[in-house]
């Protein structure tokens, strides 16, 4: 990735309207702002969440609060805290999340 022509900025995620997106289980809320082809989104997911996809988009994420339980199509499987992150390729691994107790991430993609 590179990071081209963004000028100096700061963003307020709290004033940012959120979209709804609806898991199999529970839903994620995505506070997102784009520049240029990188996506930055601060997400919530409720409690006992569980995505309604397999995702193969490439991702830098952190964990800010809560607990992200991660599942790559191969059986894998692996347990995000605050503090923690995981970084894939678009198209590496599908994945598979899922937050039992809820979870705030903050995402690069």
């Amino acid at each position: 990735m590179q990071i081209r022509d963004i000028p100096f900025g700061t963003t307020d995620w709290k004033t940012l309207e959120p979209t709804r997106h609806a898991g199999d289980v529970g839903e994620a809320l995505w506070r997102t702002r784009n520049f240029g082809p990188i996506r930055v989104r601060m997400v919530e997911y409720t409690p006992g969440y569980v995505a309604d996809h397999w995702c193969e988009k490439g991702h830098i994420l952190l964990c800010l609060d809560g607990e992200l339980e991660t599942t790559l199509a191969d059986g894998r499987s692996f347990t995000l805290t605050p503090g923690m992150s995981y970084q894939v390729a678009d198209g590496a691994e599908p994945h598979r999340s899922s937050a039992p107790k809820g979870a705030r991430l903050f995402i690069v993609d």
